[in-house]
């Protein structure tokens, strides 16, 4: 039997101001399942990243959730997910969510969605690895982000090859198709 292959998600723990928002988490979720990949993620039990765990979960694939000892004190993983491993800091969340992932995916959250999905881009760019990254632009919710990336294409700090590496979608199954291709 072959070991488990995982999607790694970031996202919001907060669901935000739109149902599209949780309805694209739940979407994606049904996806990486039906695909035959389990999710890794931050192990967090509300909002987006809730949302994300719980289809995977309902849909019969395994979640690993990573969450930090000062997170899971004030009881905000998720304790349903098939496995919680409780680490000492982001660093330690940082570097095991990546070791187990076969491809990322960043969906609409806030300051740690966006470093982790930069963070992920930034490496792929210094080819410290080679794993795909895809941006679900659910309700546009990441329109402006394009735009200042398009700008710093324009204005000589990022390389169209390097924007490239970040694929764009709209739609979770079809993204994670392509991310999986």
């Amino acid at each position: 039997m072959s070991e488990q292959r995982y999607i790694c998600v970031y996202c919001g723990s907060s669901s935000g101001t739109r149902e599209r928002y949780a309805a694209a988490a739940q979407a994606l979720g049904e996806a990486i399942a039906a695909r035959g990949y389990g999710l890794v993620y931050g192990g967090g039990g509300t909002g987006l990243m809730g949302s994300v765990a719980d289809a995977v979960l309902q849909a019969g694939a395994p979640v690993l959730g990573v969450i930090p000892r000062a997170l899971m004190a004030r009881e905000l993983g998720h304790r349903d997910v098939t496995e919680l491993v409780v680490v000492d800091d982001m660093h330690q969340r940082k570097a095991l969510m990546t070791s187990r992932a076969t491809a990322f995916v960043a969906m609409p959250g806030g300051y740690g969605t966006l470093e982790e999905l930069f963070e992920m881009v930034a490496w792929s760019q210094l080819e410290i690895h080679d794993r795909k990254i895809g941006l679900l632009n659910t309700a546009g919710y990441f329109d402006h982000l394009q735009a200042f990336l398009d700008h710093a294409v324009a204005e000589g700090f990022l390389q169209s090859r390097h924007h490239a590496l970040l694929r764009v979608g709209t739609e979770p199954a079809a993204l994670l198709a392509e991310l999986l291709a």
